[in-house]
């Protein structure tokens, strides 16, 4: 009786490490890449807002040309494409700094995003605002939504600053970033 009831606890030891290991994806199934949004980076078409604290003419609305660049009174042309938010507020202060103000404090924020891009086999491709949250599902919806062609598992993602295209699964969670390129393939029968 005792040795069933060692081999009893061995075996019920045994399960629970077999069933709290993690499963791996089933022979023949690929795993999906899931994707994950950097720190955000401005760049062309983007439009801000610089703030200067106590310095109103100094403050406004200012779009971020196609050269990367904002035009800032009294201090001109300020690089902005590839920045950071933050690094953008802290290169406006430093040239604020170098013979305008004393002690310049700044704010900036994003008011809109450069578009996303939509192709492939949607009922309407093209160029959609962008708006924070947005997922690839939502994208596929402001477009009026799939074709009958269209392949509704996965997704070809080029981001803005990359040369390739990655494959995401197409679900809810996929998330879009500012200057995407989303393409939705055909599906082979």
């Amino acid at each position: 009786m005792r040795a069933f009831g060692r081999l009893a606890v061995v075996a019920v030891i045994g399960l629970g490490i077999v069933a709290g290991a993690p499963a791996g994806p089933a022979r023949g199934e690929e795993e999906e890449a899931v994707r994950v949004l950097p720190q955000y980076r401005l760049g062309a078409d983007d439009k801000i807002r610089v703030i200067t604290f106590g310095e109103e003419a100094l403050s406004g609305e200012f779009l971020i040309n196609g050269a990367g660049k904002v035009a800032l009174p009294l201090v001109g042309e300020v690089a902005a494409a590839g920045l950071t938010v933050t690094e953008f507020r802290q290169k406006v202060e430093a040239a604020l700094k170098d013979g305008y103000l004393k002690d310049p404090r700044v704010s900036v924020e994003v008011l809109t995003y450069r578009p996303f891009y939509i192709l492939g086999e949607v009922q309407k491709p093209g160029e959609y605002p962008y708006s924070n949250g947005l997922t690839v599902l939502n994208a596929v919806a402001t477009a009026n939504g799939f074709t009958y062609r269209a392949n509704t598992r996965k997704v070809f993602i080029k981001r803005a600053d990359s040369s390739t295209e990655e494959k995401f699964p197409l679900n809810s969670q996929t998330p879009v970033a500012p200057g995407d390129t989303i393409r939705i393939t055909e599906r082979y029968f």
